[in-house]
């Protein structure tokens, strides 16, 4: 359970509930950061066309690549909601997630190429706690592998999703099942919990 609990569709306004049923038909449930995100619907509706531009806008690199390093992003904030959610995406995107497990290994592990290992190891210096971490010849290793607009993706990428994460744990959001195809609807809970 969050800290803030979900806007139910009951609670929620005109525009909110039509943004909860576009998500839930784009997700087949309603992603509970939207629902707790409702009580400030100005930002709630700032944030999903953000994230639709994002979207739209990262055809740089290739999947496995930004995915990656979105995932470690989540993984090393120890988000939970993000990696069931990224999970999903990378399954979704026909990608291998069996991987997903062995990620903490990645650098030694024959699973991953050597560009992944690259955005990966890129991923572990944006997030970590020390501003200092990313190398100048870290990003010229990754201007080689990807061009500038691809580094320029990935930092953004990455970063985005330290937002993301960062918000989430703050907020209490937890996983919601996406990785698995049992998705928890954000109020059912409290439903269930109510008895009702």
């Amino acid at each position: 359970m969050p800290r803030i609990e979900p806007v139910t569709p009951e609670r929620a306004g005109l525009a909110t509930r039509a943004t909860y049923a576009f998500a839930a038909r784009r997700y087949g449930v309603v992603p509970e950061p939207f629902a707790v995100l409702a009580h400030h619907p100005a930002l709630m509706r700032a944030t999903g066309v953000h994230e639709m531009l994002v979207e739209r806008a990262s055809k740089v690199l290739p999947a496995n690549v930004s995915e990656l390093a979105v995932y470690r992003a989540a993984w090393t904030l120890g988000c939970s909601w993000c990696v069931d959610f990224g999970t999903m995406l990378q399954r979704l995107d026909g990608l291998d997630t069996e991987r997903l497990a062995q990620i903490a290994d990645y650098a030694t592990s024959d699973l991953y190429s050597d560009d992944e290992k690259a955005a990966i190891a890129y991923a572990d210096a944006v997030t970590g706690d020390v501003a200092t971490a990313v190398t100048d010849e870290q990003v010229a290793d990754l201007e080689r592998r990807f061009g500038r607009a691809g580094v320029v993706e990935l930092t953004y990428q990455i970063a985005l999703e330290n937002m993301r994460g960062r918000m989430n744990s703050a907020l209490g959001i937890q996983e919601q099942g996406f990785s698995t195809d049992a998705c928890r609807v954000p109020w059912a809970d409290d439903a269930a919990a109510a008895g009702k």
